[in-house]
């Protein structure tokens, strides 16, 4: 497996563990907002493949206890539970992040255990969805079986939304709060704008409006917090 992709270490990615972040390249999304858009269209080339990746963690045991597993989207990889079982098998948790239309992936991961943490983006409102993901069309029938898989499986997960002040009004938080009322966690993380972005013209909610937004999401999910806002 190529990865293309490393940070080394973060206390971030992973919450409660002190982990490193592995990047796989591709998805099945193109959000015009994304930070790694070069993993999403395949541009970005590879780093090293998982033959090092693993040379690596045998280096960091007892510095790492976990390995988060970003992209692009890791659930296109049929390798990924092969790659996953070694690293487990080396003692590491693990994280996953998914975009959630996956559920075939997600299920095969969890039924071999091979998965401490998932966290799964829910983009928008079905009205707005494909035009966050900047897709034609999304299945967001394979998006709540995700959210359902997540929910009764027992592991550790998380759901977030990056809010786009031009993609997001307070509505879309009351249908994303049914779909995923009474789940665990859920984050609304504020957009920041970087150089990676692919697409000009967006920008960060006033706090008021995230804070308002907030307010929506725990009707649904009463645990719910702002990520990044200050």
């Amino acid at each position: 497996m190529k990865i293309h992709g490393l940070q080394k270490m973060t206390l971030l990615d992973y919450p409660g563990h002190v982990a490193c972040t592995v990047f796989l390249g591709g998805c099945d999304l193109r959000c015009p907002f994304c930070h790694n858009y070069e993993l999403a269209v395949g541009t970005a080339p590879a780093i090293m493949d998982d033959q090092e990746l693993l040379r690596f963690l045998e280096k960091r045991k007892g510095i790492l206890d976990g390995v988060a597993i970003t992209g692009g989207e890791p659930c296109l990889r049929k390798d990924l539970p092969d790659l996953l079982a070694q690293i487990r098998e080396m003692g590491f948790g693990t994280k996953l992040d998914t975009n959630g239309f996956h559920p075939d992936m997600l299920r095969t991961l969890l039924d071999r255990g091979l998965v401490d943490y998932a966290a799964v983006d829910i983009k928008n409102s079905p009205a707005k969805y494909a035009l966050t993901a900047g897709v034609d069309r999304v299945d967001l029938e394979a998006l709540a079986e995700t959210i359902g898989l997540l929910m009764g499986s027992g592991i550790d997960y998380e759901f977030r939304t990056t809010v786009v002040k031009e993609l997001h009004s307070a509505e879309d938080f009351r249908w994303i709060g049914g779909m995923i009322r009474g789940a665990r966690r859920y984050f609304l993380q504020s957009f920041t704008d970087r150089d990676t972005v692919p697409f000009e013209g967006f920008h960060a909610p006033d706090k008021a409006d995230m804070e308002h937004y907030l307010s929506i999401a725990r009707e649904y999910v009463p645990a719910a917090e702002l990520r990044g806002v200050e």
